[in-house]
């Protein structure tokens, strides 16, 4: 990946994880670019299939591109931050992210958005109104 395609994720990402929407400035480790659709399902190195996560989030999605949906089980897609809005698929219960669709719901399980030490951090940055 070039440095300008790399600027190019962090500046539409506007400072942000764009799946658990921390900001990165509160952040101790370094942002990472994630392929939406990962290299070895066909996704390409391109910013269409680029978007900009913590550690937590992307490592947690790693190749991951689906999964059941905990309310019935049905295979879903996760949550694509380059062609759907955060805000359709999650809400924000204080800290808790909540989702709203199946999409969302099994995002949120898989990337593990409510995991404790995450909902304190953003209880916290709640509290500054930094979040």
């Amino acid at each position: 990946m070039n440095a300008d395609l790399r600027r190019r994720v962090r500046r539409r990402a506007k400072g942000r994880c764009e799946y658990c929407r921390t900001p990165f400035r509160y952040d101790t480790i370094p942002e990472e670019v994630d392929h939406i659709i990962a290299l070895q399902h066909g996704g390409q190195t391109i910013a269409a299939n680029l978007a900009l996560a913590c550690l937590h989030c992307n490592s947690h999605k790693g190749p991951n591109i689906a999964s059941l949906d905990p309310r019935d089980g049905a295979l879903t897609r996760l949550f694509n931050p380059r062609g759907e809005r955060w805000t359709h698929h999650f809400r924000l219960f204080g800290p808790i992210i909540v989702g709203l669709t199946p999409q969302g719901r099994a995002t949120v399980r898989v990337l593990d958005l409510n995991d404790p030490l995450k909902v304190e951090a953003r209880a916290a940055m709640m509290e500054e109104g930094v979040f």
